[in-house]
């Protein structure tokens, strides 16, 4: 049967050069208006009872190849479970290989949360009793950002994520701290603090299978100085909402390319760090490492020099605008080898349940104290 190569779908990315046998070489397409790639989804029909070998030729160009070595790419048959398949890395070039009797297979980078899984988690969600829901704006594309509203405390909570949209596995996050947060587990937190979530933060670099930009090629994790309407409307209407409500708490959440683990970076290099705001960050770290094996300290970004801070980066906008514990979460395309998983290596359902470990942290050091 004829190979068909197709990525024209909701997060796909993918563009044919040319088929060679049971050789497929392909290339990933560059995000709008940018230089970054290197989320790649696309799916694969007449794969069946042959042994295919896929070659991603610009790999070696693309944003981080770095972090290739020790890469695996994922592969699924029904879109449920996202299996990793063998890979390697050599002269610029990652490929990896099938061999299966499905008639249809998908490969990605990471398993994908597409824009229609975020509806399902908007409709599941905000059909929950204490629940606020609310558009905060619209992206370039005319997306909706989707915000929700939990609990009554005082202490103000911000948890936001997918800034770099091919980051799916920080919305795999959300969607275990939003089941945890409309559960009845959550009421001590709620009643000590309230609770402000956006789960997608690139609605428009989602759908259209951006690695790391919105619809006008912007980072928008450098855009917290300054953001625009014309050029990052997201960070914009986010920004103006945290400045209605102040900020106490707050996190982002990502994903890394490189490093083989979880875990956070912070603020120290802000001018007004003040000792408080540095000793609960670390204490977070502490308290999460102790709580689960699927988090570390020891590997992680080097630290800001005392003043360096780039505060055009929301972690340090929002400790330095606002006084506020503000943490970026860190979680791996690769695996946490600390507590690996040699089938799935880090997953969604990993990335859910450390969703629930971090907020298990922050009702501990919020409403616990």
């Amino acid at each position: 049967m004829t190979l068909s190569i197709n990525a024209a779908f909701d997060s796909g990315n993918i563009r044919l050069v040319g088929i060679q046998g049971d050789r497929v070489d392909l290339e990933i397409v560059r995000d709008a208006e940018s230089d970054f790639y290197q989320w790649f989804y696309f799916r694969v029909v007449g794969a069946a009872g042959r042994r295919l070998t896929f070659r991603i030729l610009n790999a070696g160009g693309s944003a981080y190849p770095f972090g290739w070595p020790g890469y695996r790419a994922r592969a699924s048959t029904d879109r449920q479970a996202w299996r990793t398949v063998d890979t390697r890395y050599a002269d610029g070039v990652l490929e990896f290989d099938w061999t299966g009797d499905a008639q249809v297979v998908w490969f990605a980078y990471f398993a994908p949360y597409t824009m229609e899984r975020h509806a399902d988690l908007v409709a599941r969600i905000a059909a929950r009793p204490g629940v606020t829901h609310r558009e905060l704006g619209v992206t370039l594309d005319g997306q909706a950002i989707d915000y929700f509203r939990l609990g009554t405390g005082k202490t103000q909570v911000w948890l936001y994520a997918r800034q770099h949209p091919g980051e799916s596995m920080a919305e795999y996050w959300m969607d275990g701290a939003l089941d945890w947060l409309t559960s009845p587990a959550a009421a001590r937190l709620l009643s000590a603090a309230t609770v402000h979530v956006v789960p997608n933060m690139n609605p428009d670099g989602t759908r259209r299978g951006h690695l790391r930009t919105n619809a006008a090629g912007v980072n928008l994790n450098r855009e917290w100085h300054t953001p625009t309407l014309e050029r990052s409307p997201e960070v914009y209407h986010v920004l103006a909402a945290m400045d209605e409500t102040g900020v106490d708490f707050a996190m982002d959440v990502h994903g890394d390319e490189a490093i083989a683990a979880n875990f956070i970076a912070g603020f120290e290099g802000i001018p007004s760090l003040k000792p408080e705001q540095g000793d609960a960050f670390v204490e977070f770290g502490r308290r999460l490492a102790a709580h689960t094996p699927d988090f570390q300290t020891e590997l992680g970004y080097e630290r800001a020099q005392p003043g360096r801070a780039n505060l055009s980066m929301s972690t340090n906008q929002l400790a330095e605008r606002f006084g506020a514990v503000s943490i970026t979460l860190e979680m791996p395309f690769k695996d946490h080898d600390a507590n690996p998983d040699p089938e799935f290596a880090w997953s969604p359902e990993r990335s859910a349940r450390l969703g629930v470990s971090c907020l298990e942290v922050l009702d501990e050091m919020i409403a616990g104290r």
